[in-house]
């Protein structure tokens, strides 16, 4: 696998050197404007969207609840969860091996938001990358400060909207009405989340740009020892493109098809050269297959000189093709999957956990009983209140409940009480009895636990 580095975005003293990326244009940027346009849809209003009044999603960290497809999950749920995020780095791998960073150019959210919003709003603004270019580099007029600054000002608009809609993702968008209503005064921490939040996507999408991708991102530090040479990525045709040209080909010459306009470079967001080979910076846009694809037709040549393809089937001339490495990852993928599939099937609604209350070993009462002291922690785990009752399985046994008893579970609550286990001593066969605690949803048995009696010292 050839694998470089770039210094394209490397001024010569060192430092950091602007990218003034062209507009693409080209089938494969059409399709991926579409794709943005669902994508920024899907952002926007999923929050909105709700099921039996949970919403479709929400990752709730602070107070560790977490809502996927409507469905409720619990610091209860860690098996899942731990077997979630295992499905989820296969996954990764799998991907990555099969498709390079696809994701980064086409699904990642940084990308999106940058290429298609602000990077547009940036080109009507300021316009093309070469006018921007040319105006930065002279002495700053009037009209570009206005320019700058009407920027600036619509960035950080989009960046308090972003925030907004990322914080109701975390809190819902019922908490996150109650901090735009009410006043300030009883939600600090909701209005500096809110702000840090903007300062940040502000500062990303106006100042960091394509760090995020070349730097800070850890998936394209992963690339390095994920990829291989079956991976596809965006790939320059070597072979095919070399020893480059500007002079009109003949057949006494042995020209490639490169015509070196270096339009590939210009239109790249992170500011790489494709030629140079596979690098770290490239998060596969595929901006310069379109740019190279309109430069072929336009001179007369067959395009693909940049294309989808993998490092084997450039050097050996043939069409990609799927290793027995990839396959066993993909078998493993599909029994992890399927394990935590059925995990999440086999989910029971409530989850209950009985122990017998520390210090208190059993008590002989004048009634002629011996009772122990337990407490039930029981969460809810459905998206509704359901009804709620405790039974024993053995008639010998019967249970009396200290303080209120709750008839009703709420949706991801934790509900907690202390009860009395009674048996008539002439009814103890052993020192350690086991009785069964049924969990009762109505007339329905949700769960069944176990509770170890002691009945003699």
């Amino acid at each position: 696998m050839r694998l470089a580095a770039d210094i394209n975005a490397i001024a010569p003293k060192g430092k950091r050197k602007r990218i003034y990326a062209l507009q693409p244009k080209g089938k494969l940027y059409r399709f991926r404007t579409a794709l943005s346009l669902v994508y920024l849809l899907l952002f926007f209003g999923l929050p909105y969207i709700n099921i039996n009044g949970n919403p479709l999603f929400l990752f709730n960290f602070p107070k560790a609840t977490f809502i996927l497809f409507g469905r409720i999950f619990l610091p209860q749920d860690f098996l899942l969860m731990g077997v979630g995020m295992l499905v989820a780095l296969l996954f990764i791998i799998v991907f990555t091996l099969l498709f390079g960073r696809i994701f980064c150019g086409w699904a990642c959210p940084q990308t999106i938001f940058m290429e298609m919003v602000f990077r547009r709003i940036e080109y009507w603004i300021e316009g093309p990358g070469q006018k921007q270019r040319i105006a930065d580099s002279k002495k700053w007029s009037t009209e570009l400060y206005v320019r700058k600054s009407l920027k600036h000002l619509v960035f950080l608009l989009l960046s308090f909207g972003i925030a907004n809609t990322f914080l109701a993702y975390i809190i819902g968008v019922a908490d996150l009405g109650k901090i735009i209503r009410e006043p300030v005064a009883q939600h600090w921490a909701g209005l500096t989340a809110i702000t840090g939040f903007t300062l940040v996507f502000y500062a990303v999408y106006a100042f960091v740009r394509e760090i995020v991708c070349t730097v800070i991102c850890p998936y394209g530090r992963l690339q390095s020892v994920l990829l291989d040479k079956d991976s596809l990525v965006v790939a320059y045709d070597y072979i095919r493109g070399e020893p480059r040209s500007r002079k009109r080909r003949s057949s006494a010459t042995a020209e490639g098809d490169c015509i070196d306009c270096a339009l590939c470079v210009q239109v790249c967001p992170t500011g790489i050269d494709i030629r140079n080979g596979l690098q770290l910076e490239c998060i596969n846009c595929t901006a310069c297959i379109d740019a190279c694809n309109g430069m072929m037709l336009k001179t007369g040549r067959a395009p693909g000189l940049i294309r989808i393809a993998n490092e084997q089937a450039i050097s050996e001339r043939r069409r990609p093709r799927i290793t027995a490495k990839v396959k066993t990852y993909i078998g493993l993928l599909f029994i992890l999957s399927t394990a935590w599939l059925i995990l999440i099937c086999s989910r029971s609604v409530f989850d209950a956990t009985v122990l017998r209350v520390p210090g208190q070993v059993l008590q002989e009462n004048a009634d002629g009983t011996i009772s122990n002291l337990y407490r039930i922690k029981i969460v809810n785990k459905s998206m509704r209140a359901a009804p709620y009752s405790l039974q024993l399985q053995d008639s010998r046994a019967h249970i009396v409940f200290v303080g209120k008893h709750p008839d009703s579970l709420y949706p991801g609550k934790a509900t907690e009480e202390t009860f009395f286990m009674k048996v008539p001593a002439a009814a103890i066969r052993r020192r350690k009895e086991i009785f069964r605690l049924r969990i009762m949803s109505g007339q329905q048995l949700i769960q069944s636990r176990k509770a170890t009696f002691i009945g003699a010292y």
